[in-house]
């Protein structure tokens, strides 16, 4: 059994596999979730969990390279957006929320949070540990 670190076998799974590029959405619980990717549903009830919890926790664990957001979330979400400058050093980069949609399509994982605020969604672009 696992002592510490993100104990959910289908996250840790996923991190496990991930290779340079491969991506992982993190999204609220509106987010539509495409055939393809894995869904790892952890939504218990409306904010939990949250999506700042969930995110937090992966950017612990995760090389990322860079982190895609849908760029309406400057706007409609600033705390959200403000959370994802602070808890990551490089600039996020944005794009608009139908592409955003279409870029969830290639994730090796979709994580669906219990967060019901508006584009609390992020794509998490796997980088490398060397």
């Amino acid at each position: 059994m696992k002592k510490n670190g993100i104990l959910n076998s289908h996250i840790a799974k996923v991190l496990a596999d991930l290779g340079h590029t491969d991506t992982i959405v993190i999204a609220d619980c509106g987010l539509p979730i495409p055939e393809g990717p894995v869904k790892i549903d952890l939504s218990l009830t409306i904010g939990t969990p949250s999506f700042q919890e969930v995110t937090s926790l992966l950017l612990q664990e995760m090389a990322v390279e860079h982190i895609t957001v849908a760029s309406e979330i400057q706007e409609a979400n600033e705390r959200d957006h403000l959370f994802l400058k602070k808890a990551f050093s490089k600039p996020l980069h944005d794009v608009d929320h139908e592409t955003f949609k279409d870029m969830t399509k290639q994730a090796k994982a979709v994580i669906r949070t219990g967060e019901a605020t508006p584009y609390a969604n992020c794509i998490l672009h796997a980088g490398v540990i060397f």
